[in-house]
């Protein structure tokens, strides 16, 4: 993305946009036409094959925009220079996409669960999200409204995991739990500014942090856990915050959607 501003576009902030759910999102993103400025912990400029640049590549050929920028999220301290990075080059911030997460090193029972593995998850997947809201909130708040485009908005990717137990990975089901609590408070705080907040949970879907329980999921997905039958893309989670970015839902701020093939339905 070339470092002059165009504010005729609509901008948008997605963290964890390196790959996976992330890359997905932004691919959907510019598709509708949104600059997009990527923010990942992994920041690696001659490396095309993966990662923010491969994303950038992508986009380029698509006839976007796309910034890339090396960010911990987990670090508040830092939160003003991403942010300032979107401001300088888009002039604004249309969109917050809160994506970047972990899981858990180790895959352990719940009575075997460490602090240490705790804390890590709850400082990248809950409390690095909340201030990064938190900051962004304030700066769209204080935006001048577009007139040909719905207001701004915040979406939270969390995980069917906020809603249902897995005992191995005790700490990023509280960690997502947390999020999706984050997004109902900041939508219920948010509406009267006018900005929208969703919640995303994104079920069984094939990236990098699932690739090492494929097998595990393969004989469970051909068991019946997933009602329409097969493992969730990238794309299905693009497609659902394209949709919110768009305003397709915009009586609906607060809302959590599902993409997870029908695993949120009570089966007997």
């Amino acid at each position: 993305m070339p470092k002059t501003q165009r504010l005729s576009a609509p901008a948008a902030v997605v963290t964890g946009a390196g790959r996976g759910i992330g890359r997905g999102i932004v691919l959907a993103l510019v598709r509708e036409g949104f600059d997009v400025v990527g923010i990942d912990l992994v920041f690696e400029p001659g490396n095309r094959k993966a990662g923010l640049f491969e994303v950038k590549a992508r986009v380029e050929e698509l006839g976007g925009r796309f910034l890339p920028v090396a960010g911990d999220i987990s670090r508040i301290d830092d939160h003003d220079r991403l942010l300032d990075a979107a401001v300088g080059v888009c002039g604004r911030i249309d969109l917050l996409v809160n994506n970047a997460g972990v899981s858990p090193l180790k895959r352990v029972d719940v009575l075997e669960t460490s602090p240490e593995s705790y804390d890590r998850l709850l400082a990248v997947n809950a409390r690095g999200p909340f201030f990064l809201t938190q900051n962004a909130a304030r700066r769209m708040a204080a935006q001048k409204p577009r007139r040909s485009r719905p207001g701004p908005a915040i979406v939270f990717i969390t995980s069917i995991s906020a809603a249902v137990s897995s005992t191995s990975r005790a700490e990023y089901c509280v960690s997502k739990a947390a999020l999706s609590m984050t997004a109902t408070v900041f939508a219920d705080a948010l509406a009267p500014k006018g900005i929208a907040v969703y919640e995303v949970r994104p079920g069984v879907i094939a990236t990098d942090m699932t690739a090492g329980v494929k097998d595990k999921y393969d004989r469970l997905i051909a068991g019946g856990l997933v009602p329409q039958g097969r493992w969730g893309a990238p794309g299905d989670v693009g497609r659902a915050v394209a949709a919110l970015a768009r305003g397709d839902f915009g009586y609906s701020t607060g809302a959590a959607i599902e993409v997870s093939g029908g695993m949120n339905i009570r089966r007997l």
